[in-house]
Order: C-alpha cells, then structure tokens, then sequence
C-alpha cells in the first residue's frame, strides 16, 4: 500500500513484531491535522486558561503562523474545551511521570509520534540521559524547520529517529538512532492508540513490554461511546469521532477499561495507574462532575461501563513487569 501519511498525532502505527506496519490515511507532507490540531489545544491552554494545568512557553512558538489561528478557533468555540483540558491533562501526567523516573534511574526516554510537541525542547535532564523523537521524516523534517524559524534550540539530548513505516519497523528505527534495549526506557505514546487498529496498538506495546532494560509507557486511549442520547460526554466524543473522520484520519480503535488493563497483564505490562474522566477532573481540575468517586477499582477490576462519569478519554501508565523500569 502506498503511504499518504506524514506523521504527527496519529503517525506511529509502527509494528515492531517481524516488520509488520500499519498506515492511517493521512495526507501531504506535513503533519496530520490531528497533530496540528493537539499542538493548537497545548498553545490555547496557555492563553485561554494560562497554562493552568500544563504551562508550555514553547507552545506558542513552534506554531508559528498557525498560533493566531489558534487562539481564535478555541475562542470561539467553546465546546472545543473539554478536550483541550483533556490534551493539557495527558500531557502534564505524562512529563511528570517521566520527571520522576528520569530522577530515579530511567536512561531513556522515547516520545512516539512526537509531533509538534516540545518536551525534549523544555527538559532538564540528567547527564547521560537520551531523549528520542520519533515520526515520519517528512513530519521531523517540517518540525525541524518550525523549530528554526522559531529560534528554539535542539538540545544535545535529544536525537531524532525518523523512521519510514513502509521499510523499517519501530525496532530497527529506534536502534538505527542509537537507542540501547538494555537501559531502561520510558515510552509516551499520546494522541496516537485511536487511529490505529487494535493489532497495531497491541503489538506495538507486546515490543514496549519485552525491552531487556525494562519500560514504562504513557498512553491515552477511549472508552466505546455508549448511551448517547443521555450522555453529553459520550455524545461529544461521537462529535470528536465524525470531525476526525471527514478529515481522513478516523478513530479506529476503542477499548474497555477492564479488557485492556487485562490485555497489558497478559503482555507483561502492569498498569500503575489508570485514570478517566472522573479522577483526571478531581487531579487536574478539568470540570465538575455530578458524581466524584468512580466505580473502577483496577486492583478488583471492576469495570466502568456503568459508570458514565469515567467513560471516554482515559490516560494509563504501565510498566514492564518483570524487569521493572526505576518509577
């Protein structure tokens, strides 16, 4: 198949397991517009809420041109809110998830399908630890060339990994960049699981779960939509769902909570935390809900599917359980 994608939020549909690669459909040589689109919600949170749950001075810059544009479609439209809290939640789970392993020995970390985003430009890491960015080449390069014109530096840290899906798996780009299997490593994977089909997710994490060194992952994933009629929640990601669609990059993906924590145990991963709705609004401040306390216990694995406060946009971070990454 030839690919017409170029990388970005719904980019890394790499299969590390005997080469196998998945492509969404995606079109040009930018990036896709569901990775314009994540960069575009980062840099409104910092005018439209201040950076309140995740401040991002870089967020700004690296849009260029496109950060007028920017602030003026989240102004004026204020349903676009609820995911842009959930955007600015995920990211601020993630970085500070990897701050805390960094610090207690994590050697590597990989952010997949980097996109627009500015974490490798914005840390302070320890001496001896490497920060990989992986997507398309043609997405590494239009970055590369946003990041010059803004003037932001690339710190001697960071590599970048371009890794062409039609003729290398995600295995042979990352250790063609220099990433050592045998250190530890700290995946983030956001803004990517819903475009890509269940297998290609699956197998993706299988490779993440059977690193040597041992790894973390930051993922963000949807609960199936379900009595929409009733839930305004649920009707909202049907609207996020059709908008995505027409622009040819549709959601192809939807998980229960309690079938994948199970399908992350089967591979070897264990879930430390996984948060919905529900607790990422107590944490973060993202909205009030009608009711505070949800009903997935993941140590008695309940599920959520009768709790409408903790379905839709959840946020899991899961470690390689037989040798654990330092947290």
């Amino acid at each position: 198949m030839t690919a017409r994608w170029r990388g970005g939020a719904a980019a890394v549909a790499a299969v590390a397991v005997n080469g196998a690669v998945e492509h969404p459909e995606m079109q040009g040589a930018r990036p896709s517009r569901t990775a314009l689109g994540a960069a575009a919600h980062r840099a409104a949170h910092q005018i439209l809420e201040h950076g309140a749950i995740f401040s991002d001075p870089l967020a700004l810059k690296i849009l260029g041109d496109e950060a007028g544009a920017a602030i003026r479609r989240a102004t004026a439209e204020p349903a676009l809110r609820g995911l842009r809290l959930f955007i600015a939640a995920r990211t601020r789970f993630a970085e500070d998830a990897v701050t805390a392993a960094i610090a207690q020995g994590t050697g590597q970390v990989v952010v997949l399908g980097a996109g627009l985003d500015t974490y490798s430009y914005r840390a302070s890491v320890a001496d001896g630890v490497r920060i990989f960015e992986v997507d398309h080449p043609a997405t590494q390069a239009w970055k590369r060339a946003q990041l010059d014109a803004a003037a932001i530096a690339i710190p001697a840290t960071l590599t970048f990994a371009p890794v062409d899906f039609e003729s290398e798996s995600l295995d042979i780009g990352l250790r063609a960049a220099g990433f050592d299997s045998q250190r530890s490593s700290f995946f983030t994977w956001l803004g990517v699981v819903p475009y890509l089909s269940e297998p290609a997710v699956l197998a993706t994490l299988r490779w993440i779960a059977g690193l040597p060194g041992g790894a973390r992952v930051i993922f963000d994933y949807a609960n199936p939509p379900v009595g929409v009629a009733r839930d305004p929640r649920a009707a909202a990601i049907e609207r996020l769902a059709a908008r995505v669609a027409r622009i040819g990059e549709p959601i192809r993906s939807w998980y229960e909570t309690t079938a994948l924590l199970e399908m992350l145990a089967a591979m070897g991963l264990d879930a430390v935390e996984d948060i919905g709705p529900a607790e990422i609004a107590a944490r973060y401040g993202t909205g009030k809900l009608p009711r505070g306390s949800p009903a997935l216990d993941h140590h008695t694995g309940h599920d959520n599917r009768g709790d409408h406060d903790n379905r839709g946009g959840h946020i899991v971070h899961a470690a390689s359980v037989s040798r654990r990454a330092p947290a």
